[in-house]
């Protein structure tokens, strides 16, 4: 998760320090491309593709990690 959250700063421009699970989005330059990004970071990570209409709909990190299945399972 440590790797997701690293990748998650840099795609959203802030310290990896405040990415934690009810960490806001859209106060943080969730945008297309944000969204997109993070569909490869998930993808890369995890093994996992997520939709970005499924992504978009997110307002905070843990409603990401919801949508990934190996995230939640530990």
């Amino acid at each position: 998760m440590q790797n997701f959250y690293a990748g998650l700063a840099e795609i959203l421009e802030v310290p990896v320090e405040q990415i934690t699970p009810s960490f806001s989005l859209s106060e943080h330059n969730w945008d297309s491309m944000a969204v997109i990004s993070c569909v490869a970071l998930i993808d890369e990570e995890f093994g996992h593709i997520v939709s970005g209409s499924e992504l978009v709909k997110c307002t905070s990190v843990a409603d990401i990690q919801k949508l990934i299945p190996t995230a939640t399972a530990g």
